[in-house]
């Protein structure tokens, strides 16, 4: 029984030094891995930390160039903005200035001032003040928009606005063909009512030339006019009524002004004519003049030889008395000269 219980307190002896020895090594394992797990912990860590701040970084940079793009877009946005805005102000004083327009083309009053608005602007730039005159009275009490001054033939030439414009939209507007063919039909009675209107107010014998103009500011009513409605047209020309738009008033009227200068130049040919005889006499006087003075200077020079004459006869002689006293002297000379050798001279 001793030696069981001996035994058996070995074993437990044994056992528990196995237990601590296993424990220390546990321990030491322990302590072991938890030094790994420092190391491992801390690399994670400072991988991680690298990580974070090159992300960090990235999304640094990610954020500045967006919000250099987005600042950038926006600055753009907003100049676009600005001109938008100043397309919309113009918009709005173009649309009021056509409502206004409209508004005054609705009225028959306002609009035959808008045509002689325009008439006196076009006039007034291309002919000289004296060659026009603005609501001209004729003898038989009508009053002519314009009258062009030009001298006979043909004579004074009156210019009356007219501006057919509801018919005309009406005209525009219609679709369907008997619509259209009735509108039509009003438009070409309104031209062919004015221009009645014309050749009898303002087409006067002895006073007017034998023709007018007729006026029409709006050059798509004259295109309509003269594309669609020839017969209208040709009714004009026989009541000497000439339809002319801004364009073609234009180079009527450059055409009358170079009428203007060939009469004013004609005008001025007499006075020339005149100027040049006068001019001629003075030139008949000046070579009468000139021939006079030639006679002076022929005679200055005769003058002027014989006096040449008598110089170069002074001057001989002159010479010939100096010459003589020269000699004189040299024999002077000799006279009181000691040399024996040469017999002495004395003239009586």
């Amino acid at each position: 029984v001793l030696r069981k219980k001996a035994s058996g307190s070995d074993d437990l002896g044994a056992l528990i030094k196995d237990f601590d020895r296993n424990t220390q090594e546990l321990s030491g394992r322990l302590a072991q891995l938890s030094d790994d797990s420092r190391k491992s912990q801390s690399e994670l860590s400072k991988a991680i930390q690298d990580r974070l701040d090159k992300v960090s970084h990235r999304m640094g940079q990610s954020l500045e160039q967006s919000a250099t793009k987005t600042a950038k877009s926006v600055g753009d946005i907003r100049a676009r903005l600005d001109v938008l805005d100043k397309a919309q102000k113009n918009i709005l004083e173009l649309s009021g200035e056509i409502v206004g327009l409209q508004n005054i083309l609705s009225n028959k009053q306002a609009r035959g001032a808008f045509g002689e608005v325009q008439l006196k602007d076009l006039v007034s730039s291309i002919l000289p003040p004296s060659a026009f005159k603005f609501q001209a009275t004729l003898s038989n009490n009508r009053v002519a928009d314009c009258l062009i001054q030009l001298p006979n033939p043909p004579g004074p030439i009156a210019i009356d606005a007219k501006f057919t414009l509801e018919s005309f939209h009406h005209l525009r507007k219609a679709e369907d063909p008997r619509e259209k063919e009735r509108a039509g039909k009003v438009f070409a009675a309104s031209i062919l009512k004015h221009v009645e209107d014309i050749s009898a107010r303002y087409i006067i014998p002895h006073e007017t030339a034998d023709s007018a103009l007729m006026f029409l500011p709006s050059e798509a009513v004259y295109a309509e006019l003269y594309a669609n409605f020839g017969g209208v047209v040709e009714k004009s020309y026989k009541k000497k009524v000439w339809i002319v738009s801004p364009t073609t008033l234009m180079a009527t009227l450059n055409t009358v002004r170079a009428i203007l200068m060939d009469v004013k130049m004609r005008e001025q040919a007499g006075l020339i004519q005149k100027e040049v005889g006068v001019l001629l006499e003075d030139v008949t006087r000046l070579g009468d003049r000139v021939s006079h003075l030639g006679r002076h200077f022929n005679q200055a020079e005769a003058d002027i030889t014989e006096i040449q004459t008598s110089t170069g006869k002074i001057t001989k002689r002159g010479q010939r008395i100096k010459d003589v006293k020269l000699e004189d002297d040299e024999e002077a000379k000799e006279s009181l000269s000691p040399n024996p050798e040469r017999p002495r001279i004395v003239k009586s």
